[in-house]
């Protein structure tokens, strides 16, 4: 039965049940994250130490994604989607039964582990069971399950938190259960191997690339791709997440609150972006849409920069911010659909779990260099510096795109 929203409308079953288990891990991430510093903390650490709690979760997923990749085309997305789901969801409730910062640390990395089966064998299996006119809304309502499950998350979590900073690990652990549960009821194995057969055969002649790693780096368009999901991880999760909060507080002198609706400025413009930028990936093409959300992430470091130089003019600044961060959501709504489309196309709907890791690893990575750029330029030059990298990052990767080819192949009118 068709989806009535305009996002999932005419898409695969598969997508609606993957975009409802997007938002369950995505929720429970949110109501968990800002308990995992404070409950550290409570084992009389540094600052330092109970950061690298949040840093063995990221670390651990970088370290395994390509692990993930070969157990992801071994066993199958299936499997391993819901295999990675239930390691996360019992190491996340034993995490909150810690009774030392060492088993925090070591629970928390092993929760990276899952993290990374989960995410490679889900954006594997979701390229492999739409053709190629579906899969930029497909991606895009894939993005939208985690963006609404992370608007959602902090609300809730505060609410828990305030009960218990144990509290909200094991609730985190029931949201994964039920994103395990969703997985293994309605990804059924024999619908599956359907889908995945109709697609292949839909495609038969078009993208018929080997999906070894090594062929796929000699790609311009794979090497675009894994660009701007560096991307992804270097701005969205690096730069803007590290600096923006600071920069509300040294650089604006305004209270902590101002950087929250901020960052909702920035949820918003990304969701009301999502559907047509899947669209124009769908209908244009993947380089058109990459195109415009780098270029939309160059426009929006350089406002950040601007407004950098006239904190002293508050109101102007602040309203310069909500600019930058608005166009900012723009930008992630297309990078976050496009290169993950362009990926599918080269896969032909074929199985690839490597290539996918290897894909998902470039926005892990962004999201460990971005935040430590972002802190050593702010202490030797400032916050114009640190949005200046952001755009001359992404002045790199627009190079990579703009080298690339198209790669939607569109059917013959008729056919």
């Amino acid at each position: 039965m068709p989806s009535r929203l305009p996002l999932l409308r005419d898409l695969p079953r598969e997508v609606t049940i993957l975009a409802s288990i997007a938002f369950f891990v995505a929720l429970g991430f949110g109501i968990v994250i800002p308990a995992i510093p404070i409950f550290a903390r409570s084992f009389d650490v540094s600052a330092l130490a109970a950061s690298g709690v949040v840093s063995a979760f990221a670390l651990m997923r970088f370290i395994s994604s390509p692990g993930a990749g070969w157990l992801t085309d071994r066993f199958g997305e299936r499997v391993i989607l819901a295999t990675g789901l239930g390691i996360v969801a019992v190491s996340s409730a034993l995490a909150g039964l810690s009774q030392t910062f060492g088993q925090l640390l070591v629970l928390r990395g092993i929760g990276g582990i899952g993290s990374s089966m989960f995410t490679v064998s889900a954006l594997a299996l979701l390229l492999r069971v739409v053709v190629a006119e579906q899969r930029g809304r497909a991606s895009a309502a894939f993005q939208a399950g985690f963006l609404f499950g992370g608007v959602t998350g902090p609300a809730v979590g505060g609410l828990v938190l305030a009960w218990s900073f144990r509290a909200p690990f094991f609730v985190y652990a029931a949201t994964l259960g039920i994103a395990m549960v969703v997985a293994l009821i309605f990804l059924t194995r024999a619908h599956l191997v359907e889908r995945e057969e109709e697609v292949v055969s839909s495609e038969s002649g078009n993208n018929r690339r080997s999906a070894e790693l090594w062929r796929f780096l000699k790609m311009p368009e794979y090497r675009a791709a894994l660009g701007v999901n560096f991307l992804n991880g270097f701005v969205t999760f690096g730069i803007r997440a590290a600096l923006i909060p600071l920069f509300v507080i040294e650089g604006l002198r305004q209270g902590a609150g101002l950087s929250g609706f901020a960052f909702l400025a920035a949820a918003a413009t990304q969701a009301v972006t999502l559907l047509p930028a899947g669209r124009m990936a769908d209908l244009r093409g993947r380089r058109p849409a990459m195109v415009i959300g780098v270029v939309a992430t160059i426009l929006g470091m350089s406002i950040l920069v601007l407004a950098d130089v006239i904190s002293g003019q508050t109101t102007l600044a602040t309203l310069l911010l909500f600019i930058a961060m608005g166009v900012l959501g723009v930008a992630v709504a297309y990078r976050s659909s496009a290169p993950a489309a362009a990926v599918g196309d080269l896969m032909g709907g074929r199985r690839g779990g490597i290539p996918i890791a290897v894909f998902q690893m470039m926005s892990d990575l962004g999201s460990v260099i971005g935040p430590l750029l972002a802190g050593y330029l702010l202490d030797t030059a400032g916050f114009s510096w640190a949005f200046l990298a952001g755009a001359l990052a992404s002045a790199v990767v627009l190079v990579l795109v703009l080298r690339s080819k198209e790669t939607l192949v569109r059917k013959p009118s008729g056919t």
